[in-house]
């Protein structure tokens, strides 16, 4: 319905005043607004009207005072088309007092009933209040115009998503939150009365709200919540705050936004693919000669300064065991606005679905915090591993620190645990860092094989009533307590014990010999890195 002046505020308009209306039934409705104004004694004016429809009687037309159920009828037919209201004037056909019938039919349906005790004219009501009406959908069509124009402009400026948020903030008058797929914050802005808390216990208290369609208003937190790409895919959300209904303004507002970001992402999306392609031409020249003028010059051409300065390889991959492994596309973006943020000149490229980033310092900043600020930026957005090479001084280092930057990567523990530090570097991984730079060695896969093949022969074979690997890992992992150890597989410690003598048993080896637990320790590590290298995400 087009809005326009409520019932409630019409009463309060001289005409009305003057006419002495009093409200006998109905009075719920009173907020609802009037789409327009009508006059008629006609009984059967139900099939005239629209929705939001005020009407004016005397009464004269209406069923007999003693024909109750016609005058419920004539209310029933004013309900079913969402008629505004009735108002009758006494005087003509009732001097005090409209029927009992037709008062109780009102109230029953909500439907405001007021009686004006003055005679008045109902053209001047119709008048006057149809010049508020009209007054107000002009006004509706400015302030749509404004939304319109406004959002034209940020598209033809291609604005990114704080312009637009700055634009919704300053049209909505209300705090705005742009939310990802798993219902975190990435944007928000406060609104003007905004006293703090609009974000408490966000993720949770979102999750809860669901709305049908593509935008939607939540009465529990005042929220107006619009879908942020398409239904088979979307991406977040928009929630701008509005504690009462939202106008056809507001939503439009809200639709348009989303619109103008879902533009943006598709924008961003298509500059980051040609940036990353570019930045892969600009690493593979300085891999591969690493003093071409060539390749210095298109360098300093793309703001990625080359000449007396320190470089850092890093490599960031998405983790392929959560439940919703990150978009490539949008770490990359976030990794480029991250790099931005500190003034730090980098080379974001995809390679193999990792991406491969070169980062340029001088030669007097602290390469190890700044890489380190870059990845706590992206780590708040993504669940990624973070891994980085050993700063280099020359570009002849370059693909040596990118390299190094790859074997960490692929020695990284493969889920996230609470003791990781925000990169991975080779002296943080120790022995796990060892074995990933021998990568595909040969000589490191037989010494594996050697070492494990028995228990994993026997566990193929044997299905899942027993694990023995599992068991060895146990051990290994609690070597100072063996009921810690039975204990991490929930089995009891003869259970356990029985499955160390089969291993004994299977590899011919004494398990309290710490030669042997080594040997079996890097069997397993290296196993687990090849598991990793070869599975999802891998190379």
């Amino acid at each position: 319905m087009t809005p326009g002046v409520t019932l409630q505020e019409a009463l309060a308009l001289p005409t009305f005043r003057r006419a002495a209306p009093d409200v006998v039934a109905g009075r719920s409705g009173l907020d609802r607004p009037i789409r327009w104004v009508h006059a008629t004694e006609r009984p059967d004016v139900g099939a005239l009207l629209r929705p939001g429809d005020l009407l004016l009687t005397m009464g004269t037309g209406l069923p007999p005072d003693e024909d109750s159920a016609g005058l419920v009828a004539f209310v029933d037919d004013l309900v079913e088309v969402d008629s505004a209201g009735l108002v009758v004037e006494l005087g003509r056909r009732w001097g005090s007092a409209v029927p009992a019938a037709l008062v109780e039919a009102c109230e029953h349906h909500g439907l405001p009933l007021v009686v004006l005790g003055q005679e008045t004219r109902f053209a001047a009501l119709a008048q006057e209040i149809g010049e508020r009406v009209v007054d107000q959908q002009l006004t509706e069509l400015r302030e749509a115009q404004r939304v319109h124009e406004t959002f034209t402009e940020l598209s033809f400026s291609e604005a990114g998503p704080a312009e637009i948020l700055q634009a919704v903030q300053r049209l909505a008058a209300g705090p705005v939150v742009v939310e990802n797929a798993q219902h975190r914050p990435l944007d928000y802005l406060p609104g003007p009365a905004d006293v703090g808390g609009f974000l408490d216990g966000w993720p949770a208290r979102s999750r809860r709200v669901e709305v049908a369609g593509r935008t939607g208003w939540d009465a529990g937190n005042g929220w107006l919540v619009t879908r942020l790409g398409t239904a088979e895919q979307a991406w977040g959300r928009l929630v701008i705050g509005s504690p009462a209904a939202p106008s056809q303004r507001l939503v439009a507002v809200a639709e348009r936004a989303a619109a103008a970001l879902a533009l943006h992402r598709l924008h961003d999306r298509d500059r980051g693919t040609l940036m990353r392609r570019t930045h892969l031409e600009l690493v593979a020249g300085l891999t591969d000669d690493p003093d071409s003028e060539e390749s210095i010059r298109r360098c300093e051409l793309a703001g990625f300064p080359v000449r007396r300065r320190t470089f850092v390889g890093v490599v960031v991959r998405p983790r392929v065991d959560g439940a919703s492994p990150a978009d490539l596309d949008e770490v990359a973006a976030t990794v480029v606005r991250a790099a931005h943020g500190l003034r730090l000149p980098a080379l974001v490229c995809e390679v193999e679905r990792d991406l491969r980033v070169l980062v340029s310092l001088a030669r007097s900043a602290d390469a190890e915090d700044l890489v380190d600020r870059v990845a706590a930026r992206v780590l708040a957005h993504h669940d990624v591993v973070m891994a980085a090479g050993r700063w280099v001084s020359e570009r002849t280092g370059i693909a040596r620190t990118l390299t190094e930057a790859g074997q960490v990567a692929d020695a990284a523990p493969h889920s996230r645990r609470e003791a990781d530090p925000v990169v991975h570097r080779l002296a943080d991984l120790h022995l796990r860092g060892l074995l990933g730079l021998f990568g595909e060695d040969d000589r490191l896969r037989l010494f594996v094989e050697r070492e494990l093949a028995p228990l994993k022969r026997h566990d193929r074979a044997d299905g899942s009533r027993t694990d023995l690997l599992a068991a060895l890992r146990a051990l290994l992992l609690h070597p100072a307590s063996k009921t810690e150890a039975a204990a991490s597989l929930h089995l009891s410690r003869a259970a356990f014990y029985d499955r160390l003598a089969r291993i004994e048993s299977l590899l011919d080896a004494d398990l309290d010999d710490p030669d042997v637990r080594v040997s079996l320790h890097v069997a397993l590590l290296a196993d687990e890195l090849s598991d990793d290298v070869s599975g999802p995400g891998g190379k």
